[in-house]
């Protein structure tokens, strides 16, 4: 009798401890130590807001003795004259790491038109210009046409890939026979600042934008 109890204590003892869950391993406070190391946050002393711009540094951009230089040259105009103008943009907008030079033509008569081609130059890049096109509607009171040779500073410009979008501008369009006339061009942090030189009359205040293309596209809309 002795004996069948012991039997039934032991039975009883061992079915009790397969019913009971496992004891928890020693590595069971490794998700607190887990837990602890994701919470703690990266150093952010060198995160860069995703809309900043990061100015070029002078060694990428264009003196204005340079821009004189070669704009002088391209419009076959005195540097004094072109000085005027380019100290003008560069009083406010500082110094340029890219230009255009070329040529367009254009007329409006409330609806206008203008189309042009040139060569960009990046500092950064030297003497390896790309090709670019541009042309687009301009809406506003605006009377005449003219044909004109553009020299168009730029600012900003992270690569000659960037140009390739619309930029709309407000143009005031006063033009005079052998002058420069200067406007503004923007998208994003890219500014754009032809100055034009050629034969014509504009009168009025237009506002439009130009796009600029790898191609010569004659639809501007």
């Amino acid at each position: 009798m002795k004996i069948a109890t012991l039997m039934h204590c032991a039975l009883a003892a061992v079915l009790l401890s397969l019913a009971l869950p496992a004891a928890p391993a020693a590595s069971a406070s490794a998700p607190a130590e887990a837990s602890d190391v994701q919470a703690t946050a990266p150093p952010d002393s060198q995160a860069t807001p995703p809309n900043s711009v990061v100015p070029p540094s002078e060694d990428e951009t264009f003196s204005v003795d340079e821009i004189v230089d070669k704009a002088s040259g391209f419009f076959g105009a005195t540097t004094e004259v072109i000085a005027k103008a380019v100290e003008g943009v560069v009083g406010r907008f500082g110094r340029p790491n890219a230009y255009i030079a070329g040529g367009e033509g254009s007329g409006a008569f409330f609806v206008g038109l203008r189309y042009g081609e040139g060569d960009l130059y990046m500092k950064s890049s030297g003497d390896h210009p790309t090709k670019v096109y541009w042309q687009g509607p301009s809406i506003g009171f605006d009377i005449g046409a003219n044909a004109s040779k553009t020299f168009t500073l730029i600012y900003n410009l992270p690569n000659p890939e960037a140009i390739f979008e619309r930029f709309p501008g407000i143009e005031g369009s006063y033009y005079f026979v052998a002058g420069i006339g200067v406007n503004y061009q923007q998208s994003g942090n890219v500014v754009l600042a032809p100055m034009r030189t050629g034969v014509g009359l504009r009168t009025g205040v237009n506002g439009g934008y130009l796009s600029y293309s790898k191609e010569r596209n004659w639809l501007p809309f």
